[in-house]
């Protein structure tokens, strides 16, 4: 795959693996199986300068292209899952969103620790009853004096239980032209954080309950009509769910090559039987296909946001490839591949919840049919 890249992405991607196998290998498998955020493992990268890798300079960051940051994030998930997450949050998350349009007082405010490590941004966008169809959001933000005041809840954001701010899509008014957003910082007033629950992976989130929350008015980020910029800045974040994805699937079938390679059964090594050899060779063409789509989709956005198609189509072949691929490593791994003593499992767990997260696969196929066919389809009947 290194033919798709120039020389000094090829020299990035081999000094990123050579950080991860001397600083991250060690504690690869319990780090993934840790509860929390690796808050060592932020500051570790933020002095590295792998977070804010696409942000400016003067906002803190390094001033690379998307395509550094996926490099980053893949090479990194390759020795050390868990320790991707942080890529993703300092890089592809609601972060992105926040750099592109906060003011240069809310980036002052936020950003310093943010990059270093010490703090953590989450969206608040998935409602009860608003997930695929995130414009039926109620979560209102009325004006009042100086400030708006916030009533509403939100499910299934991503570092709830650890994040200090959180960027939340609100109502401003009726129709789509009434959504934006606002920050929200932890502790305000009339904002609590519930209990967390697990997902499947382990990991973790918190509903979050907005009950008179009163912020001030520099906290707005983006006002009435601000959901389609919103939406994409979002495009950034499923580049690194699409990447992450990718990574796990690639890094759950080298652990499961090296098995068919070493194992022996009935008297061969595990790589001699066609049924597994049949097994790579499909598993290869995936990772590598979709590996293309994911350069396609990060490469054409050139300094600006990725388009919503290209992130669509390379999302959904990451999303597909990642857990197809984690999933039949697995199964040629038999019982150690099940085991939680291999990262194998945790990949097929992760990879399979990123094919939800962040727009779910069946969307994605709704979005590139409106791009084949040109036209808008509705999913509201009537």
């Amino acid at each position: 795959m290194t033919a798709a890249l120039t020389q000094d992405q090829i020299e990035l991607a081999e000094s990123v693996r050579r950080f991860a196998e001397g600083t991250l290998a060690d504690g690869a498998l319990a780090r993934a199986h840790a509860p929390g955020y690796p808050w060592d493992v932020a500051q570790r990268l933020a002095e590295m300068g792998m977070l804010g890798i696409t942000l400016t300079p003067e906002d803190g960051g390094i001033g690379g292209t998307l395509m550094d940051a996926v490099i980053t994030i893949q090479e990194l998930a390759m020795v050390c899952p868990k320790s991707a997450d942080v890529v993703q949050a300092g890089n592809f998350g609601p972060i992105r969103t926040f750099a592109e349009y906060a003011t240069p007082e809310q980036k002052a405010r936020f950003l310093p620790d943010i990059l270093a490590g010490r703090a953590l941004i989450s969206l608040g966008m998935s409602e009860p009853d608003a997930g695929s169809a995130v414009t039926e959001l109620k979560t209102s933000a009325r004006e009042e004096g100086d400030g708006y005041v916030l009533n509403g809840s939100k499910v299934f954001s991503t570092h709830s239980p650890e994040a200090n701010l959180f960027l939340i899509y609100v109502r401003f008014g009726p129709g789509l032209g009434g959504i934006g957003s606002v920050l929200v910082e932890r502790g305000t007033p009339g904002f609590t954080v519930g209990q967390p629950s697990a997902f499947m992976s382990g990991e973790e989130w918190c509903p979050l309950y907005f009950e008179d929350c009163r912020i001030p008015r520099e906290n707005l980020l983006l006002g009435p009509g601000g959901f389609k910029k919103q939406i994409a800045g979002f495009n950034v974040e499923r580049i690194g769910n699409a990447a992450r994805a990718l990574a796990l699937g690639r890094h759950a079938y080298e652990v499961a090559r090296r098995h068919a390679l070493e194992r022996t059964q009935f008297g061969r090594p595990l790589c001699e039987f066609q049924g597994l050899q049949w097994k790579f060779a499909e598993m290869a063409v995936k990772l590598e296909s979709a590996q293309l789509l994911l350069y396609r989709a990060a490469q054409g956005a050139d300094g600006a946001l990725p388009s919503a198609f290209d992130t669509a189509v390379a999302k959904l072949a990451c999303n597909e490839a990642g857990f197809e691929v984690a999933n039949e490593a697995m199964q040629v791994m038999g019982g150690y591949g099940y085991s939680t003593e291999s990262l194998v499992e945790y990949c097929v767990k992760r990879t399979r919840g990123w094919m939800i997260a962040g727009g779910s696969i069946e969307m994605l196929k709704n979005r590139i049919a409106e791009h084949v066919f040109d036209r808008r389809f509705s999913q509201r009947p009537g």
